[in-house]
């Protein structure tokens, strides 16, 4: 039950393996013997690491495993077989609710997608959240850190790790660094997720690594949105709430855009209003991906106050915005045309796959053909990480794709 995501060549410095298969121990040497033949056996994935002192190790320098919810409980079996048949410098991975390999998406169902590469020499380590008088606090940073990273890959457990509280403290320390992943999907319920590091799997916290200057991180964020209407500058606000824009109620505003849209676009304001704020005020012109796309959570009709899932800044431009499956689609098609990667890595919202769209593995493709088939690997989460206007947010419904180049 093998499900190859596609042809490689004879070797590669990257690679993506997908398994089907319902048993844990067969799924995962499935998509450990895909890797290897793309790799060109021997888990040669990269430059041998041959100094006078040191043993040649001839493993991709980073692996990464996504399995779905029914392998999750055997994780330890496949760290182990993925960690003596590939020999990584680094594996890091966790569960989710779907996975992502090559240009599918396995949804819901048994799936293993294991992802390997020469990214330069990488080192995992293990995030955890700890509580100050200051707010939280975080540990378990390695020893070395790259002196110029390229991005740090992030892959968390949303119930223990405080992911938004992370980036805000990343901003003051690394800013401009790009910081990717996102949140293990696979439970529901506080220590039902699970997050490998090397052989150990982990039930909080977050795993992590940063990809050093030897690879190239271009990150693509497609919120799935269009924006409506004419874009307003938020005149008086406080918190989340917007009181005006552009001098005149919220609410009224809202009225106004949706007055002038067609049947279609009013539909679909009336189901379910967003709100883009603009994250890089410098720019003359405002298009796809210059926006922070929010839910509209509610409005106070007696103040024409409208509340959004983010807090706002007086003198920041807003646009309302819709979201339908027509829109997502031309979204990403929009943001992946003209790219260029050796491989990438797919972080899709859970809402997304066939919840949103009429047929599978949409996400997944567009971004495997835009790229002409070079590996990706991913998963589906309750959260994505990605950059906007060179700044680093938690998303919704959101596709976060990390393209990764050999320098």
């Amino acid at each position: 039950m093998s499900d190859r995501p596609g042809p490689s060549p004879t070797t590669a410095r990257f690679a993506t393996g997908l398994s089907r298969h319902p048993t844990t121990e067969v799924a995962v040497g499935e998509a450990v013997g895909q890797v290897l033949e793309a790799l060109g056996g021997g888990g040669a994935a990269g430059e041998a690491f041959d100094g006078p002192e040191t043993p040649a190790r001839t493993g991709p320098d980073l692996a990464l495993l996504f399995v779905t919810g029914p392998h999750a409980r055997h994780l330890e079996g496949a760290a182990a077989t993925i960690t003596a048949a590939l020999a990584p410098g680094s594996l890091l991975g966790c569960a989710a609710v779907s996975v992502v390999a090559g240009d599918r998406e396995v949804e819901m169902e048994p799936g293993v997608s294991l992802w390997a590469g020469t990214t330069g020499p990488v080192e995992g380590f293990h995030l955890e959240a700890v509580g100050t008088p200051d707010g939280p606090a975080f540990g378990g940073w390695p020893e070395t850190i790259p002196d110029d990273p390229s991005a740090l890959l992030v892959l968390a457990d949303p119930f223990s790790f405080p992911a938004e509280d992370f980036l805000r403290r990343m901003a003051e320390d690394r800013p401009g660094l790009p910081i990717v992943g996102g949140l293990a999907s696979a439970a529901n319920t506080q220590g039902g997720n699970r997050l490998v590091l090397g052989r150990e799997v982990l039930r909080s916290g977050a795993v992590a690594t940063f990809l050093g200057p030897d690879v190239e991180v271009t990150t693509v964020v497609s919120q799935g949105c269009r924006p409506v209407g004419s874009p307003f500058v938020i005149t008086r606000a406080e918190h989340n709430v917007v009181y005006e824009l552009a001098g005149r109620p919220a609410l009224q505003r809202l009225q106004e855009v949706a007055a002038r849209l067609s049947e279609s676009d009013r539909a679909l304001l009336s189901r379910h209003v967003h709100m883009g704020r603009v994250i890089d005020e410098r720019k003359l012109d405002f298009e796809r991906g210059d926006f922070l796309i929010r839910n509209v959570l509610g409005a106070d009709p007696e103040v024409g106050a409208i509340a959004v899932g983010e807090l706002v800044e007086v003198g920041s431009t807003a646009q309302f915005q819709v979201r339908d499956a027509a829109s997502a689609d031309e979204d990403l098609r929009e943001l992946m045309a003209g790219r260029q990667a050796d491989a990438a890595l797919l972080f899709t919202c859970n809402g997304r796959g066939t919840h949103l769209f009429s047929g599978p593995d949409h996400d997944a493709r567009i971004v495997s053909e835009s790229l002409g088939r070079a590996p990706v690997s991913g998963m589906f989460c309750a959260g994505e990480l990605g950059p906007v206007g060179g700044r680093n947010f938690l998303h919704g419904f959101t596709a976060s794709v990390v393209l990764l180049s050999t320098r």
